[in-house]
């Protein structure tokens, strides 16, 4: 009696095998959290880390909540990969998010402001104002506020107003006759976004301490019944809305990209309501009031213990001075190859330059669009830009490009979500200049990072070109931790050029040289690489897969990495945020662990690296395993090939997967646990390690 082999196979699609979406991202806000309750982080980054929590918990509504909720109205029984229905999902998301909203105000009132106060960076309470203090708000609110602040009593002819989108608004309780000899009742007071929502005392003029501040929601209580004279105030509660704030644009209804997109910008502070912060202290009548107004259900309340915006807490990092309270500021670091020539084309003709952001300084990829826009052999110059800040040096380079008479293209992405209204007004600027200006590709995002600059050489054609995992903007640069290749290898530089002509022409591209690129060839390629190593495990040889990305959510690229896990491939994974694959089942994942890097710089670069039977083969990428970057984005995957920089890359991967200080490694329920070293083992934070580095070299 034979045994039939198909009863030995594992059903790779069960849902038992994948995390939620929405709640690992959670898990990851979990974890900036921590940051800020970390005793060895400086007092102002914890801060800091208190306020990112709170502002990726907005888009989470934002943008992931709406999206569920808008998929339990359209189809209540459509099942996430981990077999939870939207109503299941919603009451998992409610009961985590809550969970973390209080740990987000227990940090706030009972660890990191009374550490700012002994650092004597005090935020004054009304009761205790001093008479110079309360003087000085008084006038400051007659003089400043009142004139700008517009009250609305509520009844048949003053409707409920529209309240924007996480705007700072007040309900205020009232008693009396109102002007006209009726009962008053309530009234809604909105604070434009152009008031301060902190205010800094005058030390001189109050007696302040040099860094004492109010909040602007305490001065709006103190001093609201002078908005309502003849009227006496009851009640005065802060509240807050959070709306759906993801647009759409139907792709085949549209003639012009520039125009939709303009048209849901306006709609953005107005979608549906998807949270309410509420003041902890607002009576339930009231809050029963508010909750019957935007429709909303309890479970998507949060009473709040503080101020309904934390991350208006910013705002006083650049304020008060303290350098002992932040991170030690460091310069980044130029390589000798750069520093030591002044023409960077010649430079990059000797080698390929690898750059690491930020350890590595941002000012070499400004450098080269500055050079290129002033050489007289440089004939044209291609650019993609997703996200580039205002002012931005790059942009102020492409248009001085233009006006010295060469061809200058750009493809801006309209619909880098948030940055939208900015992308639309650089590609007015950048028209102005004479500067090739084309919206990217209908129905799909142009996600990739790339700059070609083609530059005459004797009788030759040369394309030089810059490919990153990050965006085109010298702020971030700063912040995330990114790669960016300089190369003239020919067939790298032809990819690119047929790339950027797809985008303008529309055409098909030929085959590629050397780049995978999506919706076409990176979703294959990758696959192709994970059964390359299945192959050499199941020939008895060493096969291993490293992965350095921000997710992990495309199915099947899942489903590779479990297949290969069977066979025995060892599988390491840095995943920075979502990661629906769980290691650590046996006889599917046993032989995959997870880490995720939470440090001084957020985690920005993807990488794809394959042992190949040791003779391992280096990607870094513009695209995460999603699959919005697979299917739905033009992304760019570039093969690092130089082998003391291939050898660079690998030896990065080791020092994050040596992290015993900063990495979390995911457990097979979902939840992640901070790694421990062992007592006598050295302290080893990559992020730190890598700056010594860089900074150490001649």
């Amino acid at each position: 009696m034979t045994t039939n082999p198909k009863h030995n196979i594992i059903d790779l699609q069960k849902p038992e095998f994948y995390i939620n979406r929405e709640l690992s991202l959670l898990e990851f806000n979990k974890r900036v959290l921590a940051q800020a309750k970390d005793e060895n982080v400086p007092l102002l980054e914890r801060l800091n880390y208190l306020c990112i929590s709170c502002s990726n918990l907005d888009e989470f509504y934002e943008i992931r909540v709406a999206g569920v909720i808008q998929m339990e109205a359209i189809d209540p029984k459509a099942l996430s990969e981990d077999g939870l229905t939207p109503a299941e999902q919603l009451a998992l998301i409610d009961t985590n998010a809550h969970q973390l909203v209080n740990d987000q105000y227990q940090v706030l009132n009972e660890v990191l402001l009374p550490k700012l106060q002994a650092e004597n960076i005090r935020f004054i309470r009304r009761n205790d104002w001093t008479e110079d203090q309360h003087k000085w708000l008084e006038t400051y609110f007659n003089d400043q506020l009142m004139p700008i602040l517009t009250p609305v009593g509520l009844d048949s002819a003053h409707p409920f107003p529209r309240i924007l989108n996480k705007s700072l608004n007040f309900i205020i309780s009232l008693t009396g006759k109102d002007a006209f000899g009726r009962n008053s009742g309530r009234a809604i007071l909105q604070a434009p976004r152009s008031l301060p929502r902190i205010i800094q005392f005058p030390a001189d003029e109050t007696q302040s301490g040099p860094t004492d501040f109010v909040f602007l929601s305490s001065i709006i209580h103190a001093f609201v019944g002078e908005l309502f004279n003849g009227m006496t105030v009851k009640g005065c509660y802060q509240f807050r809305v959070t709306r759906n704030s993801d647009f759409f644009v139907d792709d085949d209804a549209i003639d012009d990209l520039l125009l939709a997109v303009q048209g849901e910008l306006a709609m953005r502070n107005y979608g549906d309501e998807v949270r309410l912060e509420i003041d902890a202290n607002c009576p339930d009548e009231t809050v029963s009031f508010l909750l019957d107004r935007f429709e909303m259900t309890r479970d998507r309340l949060f009473l709040v213990d503080g101020p309904v915006n934390l991350n208006r807490l910013q705002e006083i990092i650049g304020l008060v001075g303290h350098p002992e309270l932040k991170f030690p500021p460091f310069k980044p670091f130029i390589p000798a190859q750069l520093a030591r020539s002044k023409d960077i084309f010649a430079a990059i003709k000797r080698h390929d330059i690898l750059l690491h952001h930020p350890f590595e300084s941002f000012s070499p990829v400004v450098e080269f669009l500055r050079q290129a826009a002033v050489a007289p052999d440089v004939l044209a110059i291609k650019q993609t830009l997703y996200r580039t800040g205002a002012g931005s040096p790059i942009v102020a380079a492409l248009i001085k490009a233009a006006r010295a008479g060469k061809e200058v293209t750009v493809v801006i992405e309209l619909r880098a979500r948030f940055d939208e209204k900015d992308n639309i007004s650089l590609a007015a600027k950048l028209q102005e200049a004479a500067v090739h200006v084309v919206y990217g590709v209908v129905g799909y995002k142009t996600h990739a990072k790339m700059c070609l600059v083609l530059k005459r050489e004797g009788k030759e054609l040369c394309n030089y070109v810059h490919l990153g995992t990050g965006n085109y903007h010298p702020k971030t640069a700063q912040l995330y931790t990114d790669y960016g290749l300089f190369s003239c290898d020919k067939d790298l530089g032809e990819d690119v050029r047929r790339v950027f002509a797809q985008l303008t022409s529309l055409g098909k591209v030929r085959k590629l040289n050397k780049l995978l690129q999506s919706p076409f060839t990176l979703h294959s390629g990758i696959i192709d690489k994970i059964e390359r190593e299945i192959d050499i495990a199941r020939d008895g040889k060493t096969a291993e897969i490293i992965f350095k990305v921000n997710a992990i959510v495309e199915e099947q690229v899942i489903q590779a990495l479990y297949r290969a896990s069977q066979a025995g491939v060892k599988i390491k994974l840095i995943v920075r945020g979502i990661c629906c694959l769980k290691p650590g089942i046996p006889g599917v994942s046993d032989n995959i662990e997870v880490r995720s890097i939470i440090g001084r710089f957020l985690e920005h670069a993807r990488v794809y690296a394959f042992a190949n039977g040791g003779d391992w083969e280096v990607y870094a990428s513009s695209a995460d395993l999603m699959n919005r970057n697979m299917f739905q984005r033009v992304e760019t995957c570039f093969p690092i090939e130089n082998k003391r920089l291939h050898k660079r890359i690998l030896h990065d991967l080791d020092v994050y997967l040596n992290d015993n200080s900063q990495s979390w490694l995911l457990q097979p329920d979902g939840s992640y646990l901070q790694s421990q070293r062992d007592v006598n083992a050295n302290v080893v934070q990559a992020q730190a390690v890598l700056l010594q580095e860089l900074q150490n070299q001649p």
